[in-house]
């Protein structure tokens, strides 16, 4: 007989994963009412990643519900951890990290979980912070020849991103993030958001989930995190929405004299879809291919889009 026989287990069983249909994780709402109105979904929605009444009611009632409880949880270990020291200590926030591709709608994730989180008497004080702020100023990507990589792991002061989020599980008073502008796009000099010990703090960025190097002792980003989500879909969907979003902004957006793409405001529609494909297949596919989406695989919980923007699956690893 061998001595390492081969073990072939079902796919459901060998993922670390379990998986629901959206009719199936809608159930587990729990009769939730919806505290969101059409008005909040119209100011929480991102360009081009409509959001419906459905969506929130299938998707985000449940999952806020289920995070509501990871964090009642979690803020009852913190309780029960310093009884046993003998210690005080600061209220630690809960820190949930989005992660996906460049118009994966991970903004709009990031803020519909911050509206119905701050609803819960558990949690009434709801942050969020995205990557964006910490990327290097355009002069030092220029200086260093990064333009062409913004967005990918090494444009990112990722000192200062874990300098932050270590003064915010510390329980600090006052901790700064930088601001991004979208519209001139670049860091903003002198501005910052300050967190002040929230509920919990949402960290929405490209390659958050990423880890490091083998043989590298550096905390990494996700080390941080109490949970995580990754925004998936299928590369062609992501073009379609990227290139629709790009030609909304040129007419919209990129017409304002301070955009940093005014220069794209004026071309003609073939001459601006064949632009905005050549700056997705040159950046962001190459930046999705080789660091955002070998990370989906560390979330706690995946949810899939289809190609009309609905979550159609949603996949909760096991405990």
């Amino acid at each position: 007989m061998s001595q390492n026989p081969e073990i072939h287990l079902p796919a459901a069983e060998a993922s670390p994963y379990r998986r629901f249909t959206r009719r199936e994780w809608a159930s587990l709402r729990a009769d939730m009412p919806l505290t969101l109105t059409l008005d909040d979904l119209v100011r929480l929605q991102s360009v081009d990643d409509p959001i419906s009444v459905d969506e929130v009611v299938a998707i985000y009632l449940p999952l806020s519900r289920m995070l509501a409880l990871y964090v009642a949880a979690t803020q009852e270990l913190f309780r029960a951890t310093q009884k046993f020291l003998g210690a005080g200590g600061k209220k630690t926030p809960y820190i949930i990290g989005i992660a996906g591709s460049v118009a994966a709608g991970k903004s709009t994730t990031a803020r519909v979980l911050k509206a119905l989180l701050s609803r819960w008497p558990n949690t009434p004080k709801v942050d969020l912070v995205t990557t964006d702020g910490f990327l290097h100023s355009n002069a030092v990507l220029e200086k260093q020849g990064l333009m062409e990589k913004k967005g990918f792991p090494e444009s990112y002061d990722g000192a200062g991103l874990l300098r932050f989020l270590a003064r915010v599980k510390a329980g600090e008073l006052r901790a700064e993030a930088p601001v991004y502008s979208h519209l001139l796009y670049d860091v903003m000099p002198n501005e910052h958001v300050v967190i002040d010990r929230p509920d919990i703090l949402i960290i929405e960025g490209l390659n958050v989930l990423l880890p490091n190097k083998l043989g590298n002792e550096t905390p990494f980003v996700s080390d941080f995190f109490d949970f995580s989500i990754y925004v998936h879909a299928s590369e062609a969907d992501l073009e379609n929405w990227y290139v629709s979003r790009f030609m909304r902004l040129r007419r919209t957006a990129f017409r304002d004299p301070q955009s940093y793409f005014r220069k794209y405001a004026d071309l003609g529609d073939s001459e601006a879809e064949d632009t905005a494909k050549s700056i997705w297949t040159r950046i962001n596919l190459r930046n999705l291919r080789e660091n955002i989406l070998p990370t989906k695989a560390r979330a706690n919980l995946v949810l899939t889009k289809n190609a009309s923007h609905e979550i159609g699956e949603v996949a909760l690893r096991k405990l």
